[in-house]
């Protein structure tokens, strides 16, 4: 094999190997259409979970004894004043809250549409055509693993992706395995294990896109990581620099 040759095949090598490198590497490859498949997701309401529940009606008064309100004292920084705490329902271990006038009745298992309209239905001999605001306080997941920023995160709404929750961790770093992150799911006391590829544009229409309270994120590390671990290097590094090196001693030297 003459040094031409050679000078091919090492430059060859290394084209495949950065093509590879962008495969693992980007998101949601594939096919993009200008609309995915729609996906009415919402979380189903588990035990553990704060519900904020409020009631409303045309009339006030009507409405204010199924809401349990907390008026705080005078606000001596503002100089007076009182400010209202909406107080809210933790969902016990057998499912249910508990709600002025309505009593005791489970919501595990329901989404929020669902315990709307339960709501609404319950509500008919009080109040006509009730404004019913439904959230999930404690919306919360947790990240571990190749991101730049692991931990647990919180959220305002509950409409909540696997891209959203990672753009909260600062991203996957460059040794996560994104064709293989770990989604670990507990619904009523039920845990499943999920493994989901982002690099595939069709994962956006995954049932794992939405994120459920609570879930656990795992990212693992790529081989690359574990051999840089062992050895105490980048391992693609080295062979980069070795093959950049013998690429310049041949053209130097022919």
């Amino acid at each position: 094999m003459n040094k031409k040759h050679l000078v091919l095949y090492l430059f060859v090598a290394f084209s495949l190997s950065s093509c590879l490198s962008k495969k693992k590497m980007i998101y949601l490859q594939g096919q993009q259409t200008q609309s995915s498949n729609e996906v009415n997701y919402e979380p189903q309401i588990q035990n553990d979970d704060i519900l904020s529940i409020t009631i409303m009606s045309s009339d006030p008064e009507i409405a204010a004894p199924f809401n349990i309100d907390q008026i705080q004292g005078a606000n001596t920084a503002g100089g007076g004043g009182n400010n209202l705490f909406k107080t809210t329902y933790l969902v016990d271990a057998r499912g249910e809250i508990e709600m002025p006038v309505l009593g005791r009745f489970p919501v595990a298992g329901y989404t929020k549409t669902y315990l709307k309209q339960y709501l609404k239905e319950r509500l008919a001999i009080y109040i006509q055509n009730p404004i019913i605001n439904i959230r999930i306080a404690n919306f919360k997941v947790s990240i571990l693993g190749e991101v730049k920023s692991p931990g647990t995160f919180r959220f305002e709404g509950d409409r909540v992706t696997l891209l959203e929750a990672i753009a909260e961790a600062g991203d996957l770093t460059l040794y996560g395995k994104r064709q293989n992150i770990l989604i670990i799911r507990d619904y009523l006391g039920t845990k499943t294990y999920n493994r989901v590829d982002i690099t595939q544009a069709d994962f956006v229409n995954s049932p794992f896109y939405y994120l459920d309270q609570n879930d656990m994120i795992y990212v693992e590390p790529r081989k690359a990581k574990i051999d840089s671990t062992a050895i105490g290097g980048n391992v693609s590094a080295i062979i980069s620099i070795i093959g950049f090196l013998i690429t310049t001693s041949l053209i130097l030297t022919r």
